[in-house]
């Protein structure tokens, strides 16, 4: 019913751009041809449009969605150059980056920064997120731990079976600027 973006490759033939997922299906399906709509386009307008095209799907983990939303925020910042110094935000226009990012996905900027910012996360925790045995909110202001104090972490909540409330999150996030989080006060916190 909608047909794939595809670009022109260099070296010939085409690159499929939005519709991953449809020229699969056909394959699976044994049809050997699918409607394409053939787009000249630099790198990042065809990663603008991927990320755009892949959000819009009905079940998206919060992984996809931080990396989707990485990449776009990126291409955003190229296309639109270096900010000035006295303004140190990345604006286009008169919209911050970040919201231009989360404008065809029906999110807010901050909301776009929050899914980032899970990018930090070890891919243990980023697994527990996506698994919905951590909650996005509280996984956020764990991202802000050291690799090695998330892993510290990640063996407190197993061996107890619990997880972090928002609050203890904020807690531990504190905890570990001031000084090394360890495991004594992340018990202490938890």
């Amino acid at each position: 019913m909608t047909p794939a973006i595809v670009r022109p490759r260099k070296d010939g033939g085409y690159e499929i751009v939005a519709g991953h997922r449809r020229c699969h299906a056909s394959q699976r399906a044994g049809v050997e041809t699918m409607p394409c709509i053939v787009r000249d386009m630099d790198d990042d307008t065809a990663i603008i449009l991927m990320v755009d095209s892949n959000c819009q799907r009905e079940h998206i983990l919060p992984s996809e969605k931080a990396k989707a939303y990485e990449m776009k925020l990126e291409a955003i910042r190229r296309k639109a150059g270096r900010p000035s110094k006295e303004n140190s935000r990345q604006v286009v226009g008169d919209f911050e980056s970040a919201d231009l990012v989360g404008q065809a996905s029906g999110e807010s900027g901050r909301q776009v920064q929050r899914f980032i910012r899970l990018n930090k996360l070890t891919p243990e925790l980023m697994k527990m997120v996506d698994d919905g045995k951590l909650k996005t909110t509280p996984a956020v202001e764990l991202s802000y731990l050291t690799p090695e104090e998330q892993e510290d972490f990640l063996s407190y909540m197993e061996s107890e079976g619990c997880t972090p409330s928002l609050s203890q999150a904020q807690k531990l996030k504190e905890a570990s600027k001031e000084s090394v989080l360890t495991p004594e006060k992340i018990q202490h916190i938890m």
